[in-house]
């Protein structure tokens, strides 16, 4: 029998993490994924703090305009941005979650882009 999807998922997260790590000039920017939410932080790994985060459920997150989750996800996507250009980062480290690089994970990466992460 096969494994479930997530057993899959983090199977696969496992293994991005033995890769993927964050730093305080470079931290990781990670995604969670639920099936009516999106969530993405910005963690430095070496100190173990979490520099900035965003979320689809922010009180100040305007998604009115936006008519599905994809670009409810760009929206979170250019917040974290802004938190992390107040906070003082401009590069990060993508660690997708173990999703797949597709649907409202590409739309956050592609927000976080617009929003002026380099990565």
């Amino acid at each position: 029998m096969g494994l479930t999807k997530t057993a899959r998922r983090a199977r696969i997260h496992k293994r991005i993490r033995g890769t993927v790590s964050g730093t305080a000039q470079r931290p990781r920017l990670s995604v969670f994924r639920s099936n009516k939410e999106i969530y993405a932080q910005l963690i430095d790994d070496v100190n173990g703090i979490t520099l900035a985060a965003a979320s689809s459920k922010d009180k100040d997150l305007d998604t009115s305009g936006a008519t599905n989750k994809v670009e409810v996800a760009a929206l979170v996507g250019k917040a974290v941005a802004a938190k992390a250009t107040k906070a003082g980062v401009s590069e990060v480290t993508f660690d997708r979650g173990g999703y797949l690089y597709h649907g409202r994970v590409k739309s956050l990466a592609d927000g976080a882009r617009e929003g002026g992460l380099k990565f």
